[in-house]
């Protein structure tokens, strides 16, 4: 690699930590609901209030886009995505599908090891669950949701882990929206007894256990449209 290859190099991974930063930013006001579905995102406004070119803050929302954090329209831009009753539907209906055969994949392989890490996962949701506040509510979600990514991993399954890295993203984003119980509705204590099911290596139980978690998630939905600031607000620009 000759000089110049580096300094583009360089370039383009402070390019793109920089577009990491601000996904990051706008991801966590979506979730805390600071960002209400449909708000739009410009790359101009975007790009103004991080200080940083059009291209930046496209590859920014790019990144969300591809979360399903984000809906780009040809000609009109982008916008918070605004999750219908039958998208949300949709969402846990391929959970169902999909995530008791994780279990079961995930229970054949389990080791010692994951089940410390399932057990330290369980503690940092815990920790979340007896605090309060957007961040401790933003915290919860993430927790809950990178619980069902270990269980992917476990499973060994790279399509499915994929697969479920888009669902997670999509599921937090309708809970935060629509959640009744203003915090996580993936309940600390159902992921309690699955890592308990994978632990006794009860693989059949693991399956129904999840099926129920599931259900449990989405009954506890509340899917009415909620207002909110606009974007320089929201990010307290």
């Amino acid at each position: 690699m000759n000089i110049a290859d580096q300094i583009y190099s360089a370039t383009d991974s402070a390019t793109q930590d920089r577009a990491q930063a601000i996904r990051d930013q706008l991801r966590d006001a979506i979730v805390d609901r600071r960002l209400a579905p449909g708000t739009k995102l410009s790359e101009g406004e975007v790009g103004t209030l991080f200080d940083v070119s059009r291209t930046v803050a496209r590859a920014a929302l790019q990144m969300l886009s591809f979360e399903g954090l984000v809906r780009t329209e040809r000609n009109r831009g982008a916008f918070v995505a605004n999750p219908s009753p039958e998208e949300a539907r949709q969402v846990f209906a391929s959970r169902r599908l999909i995530e008791p055969g994780i279990a079961i994949a995930a229970c054949g392989r389990v080791t010692s090891a994951d089940i410390v890490a399932f057990r330290a996962q369980l503690d940092e949701e815990g920790r979340f669950i007896a605090e309060r506040g957007p961040n401790a509510r933003r915290s919860e979600i993430k927790a809950s949701g990178d619980f069902h990514l270990l269980l992917a991993s476990v499973a060994g399954n790279a399509i499915l882990q994929r697969f479920m890295e888009e669902l997670v993203a999509r599921s937090s984003l309708v809970i935060a929206l629509y959640g009744r119980s203003g915090v996580s509705a993936c309940g600390h204590s159902e992921h309690t007894e699955i890592v308990g099911a994978l632990e006794s290596s009860d693989c059949e139980r693991a399956s129904r256990l999840m099926l129920h978690h599931i259900d449990h998630i989405e009954a506890d939905l509340d899917l009415r449209v909620r207002a909110g600031p606009a974007l320089k607000e929201a990010l307290n620009f």
